[in-house]
């Protein structure tokens, strides 16, 4: 049995400081994880037990040198304007009652992030466009792994400091919000947080644990009510800066994606089951109520002006504050992609003062929300924020869910010109799929041109080439900003073309002779600095991928020796190739994709239902493709494959096959027979076309592609 150290010290009745320092002390040797993380397991504890026993040792007894105990917080305890925590069972019990088969929950106004913690247990893709509320979420929903003890022990040492030398906060904010005292603590911490992550003392993960620490104690002390307007003068400063360790909870799921982007750019690049909508709802701007948080966050040190000492926020002020917020949200609505929007916005359009008063009217409202699909309106009462200067009675927080019409997945190609990939055949055989799946299996996912396009947003994708399994992942896991960056950086490094900038004259070539000559120098050398890496980390992935967009044919192909061996192609990194990367990327971080590189023997069927959907695409059998090579599929296979699906069916759990009965004069037997023998399968028959595919069949070759199916 594992615990985390926050189990473990509660069942030992001792602090999580304390248990640190018995670690770093030698009373007990704990193993360390993959990622660095202490493993407490059931020896530790034992040993633990016995200490304290002996030495008749517990919390109060803890030896001088020990650190300080420290407070826990978690991500409800902040003050936010419209925060929606008190309201998290009439959002989750509308959800659960009127909403199918949700896997991925967008909540792309996110604030404090609390209704999307609501949903834990889904894929969360967070968004708001105050970068101090992004790096918040980082620290809640990121999959990143860090270390808590690292973590405690910094904020600890910050809760003992002293900081008597002045700095930006100091110079600009003292005894305003907060005491000199205070600024300056704020001001050290801050910086020195930056500079920890500089070093590389601290991963990401953990430099947004230590901002939210620093941004929720700042919150609880400021000499404010509630919001960074204003702050109250003449008043003695009785609160000081204490920093409490974030606990965020401990499985999230690792496809989870935070951005830091206006909604109405965001909203057309994802998809998801569910789309959350709370923007501002008067004309209150956020950046204005929590300038200060902002600058903090940011740590940009700009100047700041006027009583209230605001930074210039032209940049994150809203539409939705404004006269604009209907075109803003019938903008928004209609570039969503979701099967379900759940938008929160209160009946206050008549009620209150002007500035309380709601921007956007409820037949808008209706009116664009009944565009895109059946709407429902869920009411509960709600005390609304108010400065004092509003009437506002009878204050109702209402829920529209909007039922999209026949949201479809936009189908799109995968990013490699992976050989076998069905895209041409998509519109044949993703109609023949269920349409209630609620997990989905790609057997042999290749190029994950099917696994992308099936409707349903959690996905496993399995293929055994660990080459392309690693550059899948990594377009799942680094962003799309640090992805083409690198691309365009490593072309002129190795002196590639790329005709979609500087046209083929730039270049001294014609579009009919294509770029090989000029390429092939460059490319060369790209390919021996790849076959020379050791580690396979994101750079050699992406070296992959470069070298696949410049290679013969843009296939993926290595020798014995584990050697990409490909020559160069004509083509570059064209508007086409760079249009497709880009939806893929967009398509992958959207959904709740996994990758394995599993022998498809050892995929487990546990975990799947009659609700599941399986799809496998074998190496066919009677055919000659590049990765079917080297007796890369045999009679074996093909029949271990067969008696994978058969017990598949038994457990109910439905699938797809998709194969080829006769190809060239060649007949697959082995497959004839099982179709023969098990009655209830359908084989349907598919209109085989891979014309301008990267391999050609002669029209002399009769090929029978066929989709068996077991429901």
């Amino acid at each position: 049995m594992s615990y985390s150290a926050t189990q473990l010290a509660k069942k030992l009745d001792i602090s999580r400081s304390y248990l640190y320092y018995l670690k770093d002390n030698g009373v007990v040797e704990v193993e360390i994880n993959d990622n660095g993380r202490v493993i407490w397991n059931e020896e530790a504890y034992q040993k633990l037990s016995e200490y304290i026993k002996k030495n008749k040792a517990d919390s109060s007894d803890e030896p001088k040198d020990a650190p300080k105990e420290y407070k826990t917080t978690k991500i409800n305890n902040r003050r936010y304007l419209g925060n929606k925590y008190k309201l998290l069972p009439f959002i989750t019990g509308v959800v659960e009652n009127e909403c199918k088969n949700i896997n991925t929950v967008a909540d792309i106004f996110a604030g404090t992030g609390a209704v999307a913690s609501a949903f834990i247990d889904k894929k969360i893709i967070t968004n708001d466009i105050m970068y101090s509320n992004y790096i918040c979420h980082v620290a809640w929903f990121s999959s990143e792994h860090y270390s808590e003890e690292k973590v405690i022990k910094i904020i600890t040492q910050y809760n003992n400091l002293e900081i008597t030398e002045d700095n930006y906060m100091s110079d600009n904010f003292s005894n305003t919000y907060f005491s000199l005292d205070d600024c300056r603590k704020i001001g050290f911490i801050r910086q020195d947080i930056e500079d920890k992550f500089n070093l590389g003392y601290i991963n990401a993960r953990e430099r947004a644990l230590l901002i939210t620490s620093l941004l929720y104690a700042m919150d609880k002390i400021a000499n404010t009510c509630g919001h960074y307007d204003a702050y109250r003068q003449g008043v003695e400063f009785e609160k000081h800066l204490e920093l409490y360790v974030p606990q965020p909870e401990p499985d999230v799921n690792e496809n989870n994606v935070c951005y830091n982007m206006d909604t109405n750019e965001l909203a057309p690049e994802i998809e998801a089951d569910l789309i959350y909508i709370d923007p501002p709802y008067n004309s209150r701007q956020y950046c204005d109520a929590y300038h200060l948080l902002e600058n903090v966050a940011r740590w940009e040190k700009p100047e700041v002006f006027g009583v209230a000492r605001k930074m210039d926020r032209t940049a994150l002020k809203s539409d939705y504050c404004t006269q604009k917020a209907t075109v803003a949200f019938e903008n928004l609505i209609d570039s969503i992609h979701a099967k379900y929007i759940l938008l929160s916005y209160n009946n206050m359009s008549n009620k209150g003062n002007d500035r309380s008063n709601a921007k956007i009217s409820d037949d808008d409202i209706m009116k664009i929300l009944s565009k895109k699909g059946k709407v429902k309106v869920f009411s509960e009462d709600y005390k609304a924020f108010s400065t004092g200067k509003s009437d506002i009675q009878a204050n109702q927080e209402r829920l529209f869910l909007c039922i999209c019409n026949n949201e479809k997945k936009e189908v799109i190609p995968s990013a490699l010109n992976y050989t076998g990939g069905k895209y041409k055949l998509l519109s044949q055989i993703l109609p023949l799929f269920p349409k209630d799946a609620d997990q989905v299996v790609d057997l042999f996912c290749g190029g994950c041109n099917v696994g992308i396009n099936v409707d349903c947003n959690k996905v496993l994708f399995n293929d055994s080439n660990e080459y392309l399994m690693g550059l899948l992942d990594t377009f799942r896991r680094l962003t799309k900003e640090e992805i083409f960056d690198w691309i365009y950086k490593s072309i002129d490094k190795y002196g590639l073309s790329l005709v979609s900038k500087n046209g083929y004259d730039f270049y001294n070539c014609e579009s009919s002779k294509g770029l090989g000559e000029y390429n092939k120098a460059g490319y060369n050398k790209l390919r021996g600095d790849f076959n020379k890496k050791a580690s396979k980390d994101n750079e050699y992935y992406l070296m992959l991928y470069l070298l696949i967009v410049y290679s013969f044919n843009n296939q993926l192909r290595f020798n014995r020796k584990g050697e990409f061996n490909l020559p160069v192609g004509k083509r570059d990194f064209n508007s086409k190739m760079q249009g497709k990367l880009e939806a893929f990327i967009d398509r992958v971080k959207s959904g709740d994709y996994r990758f394995t590189t599993d022998d498809f023997r050892n995929v487990s069927m546990e975990d799947y239902t009659d609700k599941s959907f399986f799809y496998a695409d074998p190496p066919y059998l009677i055919t000659c493709a590049t990765y079917n090579e080297q007796a890369g599929w045999t009679e074996n296979d093909e029949k271990d494959l067969l008696n994978y699906l058969e017990e598949l069916d038994k457990k109910g759990i439905r699938f797809a096959l998709s194969n080829v009965l006769e190809s060239k004069g060649k007949k697959n037997v082995i497959l004839s027979e099982w179709i023969n023998q098990n009655k209830k399968f359908k084989a349907i028959p598919l209109n085989y076309d891979y014309t301008n595919s990267n391999y050609h069949t002669k029209k002399d070759g009769i090929t029978k592609e066929v989709l068996v199916v077991n429901y």
